[in-house]
């Protein structure tokens, strides 16, 4: 009955400028787009819908309770990472290993916390 999540909503004061970050930065494509809210796919099929805010945002710390962060997983972690840091990405950590995992944490334009992954074997 229940087949998992088909998308994530990221609340932005300019929709179409993060939609386009995300799309310059990590490889996605605008998917489809309605009354000024954006759906962006990765190249797996994951989708995050961009929606217009309202008020102001709250301080992202790493720890705060919600919905912390959105892992980006690549093949070639030195590759992606260095690319991210040719585009003036702003890191929120070193690069580090865990578990034998390569990763590392930072930031979209509007601040929301992503990292970059690359995983030695998958998650069962």
């Amino acid at each position: 009955m229940f087949h998992g999540l088909e998308h994530t909503a990221i609340a932005s004061p300019d929709p179409r400028k993060l939609a386009q970050w995300y799309v310059d930065h990590l490889e996605f494509h605008i998917n489809y787009d309605y009354d000024g809210n954006y759906f962006v796919k990765a190249a797996n099929g994951t989708m995050l819908e961009i929606i217009p805010s309202q008020g102001d945002r709250a301080p992202q710390r790493m720890k705060d309770p919600g919905i912390r962060h959105l892992a980006i997983m690549v093949d070639d972690f030195d590759a992606a990472h260095a690319r991210l840091k040719q585009l003036g990405v702003q890191f929120l950590t070193e690069p580090f290993n865990n578990q034998g995992n390569r990763l590392v944490f930072f930031a979209d334009l509007d601040g929301n916390i992503l990292h970059l992954i690359h995983r030695e074997k998958p998650l069962p």
